[in-house]
């Protein structure tokens, strides 16, 4: 089953579960187990998250996410300057944040940034799955690159 998920938010903190509540009904509608739906969902909410604390004073943010065949596609996109992962610096061990990068980098195949189409600065992440069941077998991981 093909799945398409979209919404618009204020760069607000508590959208973040309201895109973690929206995004997993969307997920487990297509057939993605519960494991799988925990990944993507995290790796979402560090996006969103990155967005709302670090990006562009804009009013909004975007969430767009794809289901087709074996693959999940998933879109958080603002208005502003795309982001460049060089720019930041690992954290420190004792660092209270600054993991979210590698968080999404661990729970998806694919961590891009760029631009959309319609021109705002996004992080797209992908994570393919076996097509019988939705979930297990994952694509080899390659590193970021711009979109």
């Amino acid at each position: 089953m093909d799945v398409r998920f979209s919404i618009a938010l204020p760069r607000e903190a508590y959208t973040v579960a309201v895109v973690r509540v929206s995004l997993g009904q969307a997920l487990r509608a297509g057939g993605i187990c519960a494991d799988c739906r925990s990944d993507i969902l995290t790796a979402a909410s560090e996006a969103c998250a990155n967005v709302i604390d670090h990006g562009h004073p804009a009013t909004s943010y975007e969430v767009a996410a794809w289901l087709r065949g074996d693959t999940c596609v998933l879109e958080v996109g603002s208005m502003g300057p795309a982001f460049d992962p060089g720019s930041v610096r690992p954290p420190g061990p004792d660092a209270e944040s600054g993991r979210g990068l590698l968080l999404m980098h661990t729970l998806v195949d694919t961590v891009e940034f760029g631009r959309s189409p319609s021109g705002l600065a996004v992080v797209r992440m992908r994570r393919r799955f076996d097509p019988a069941c939705r979930c297990g077998a994952r694509a080899p991981r390659p590193r970021s690159a711009k979109v």
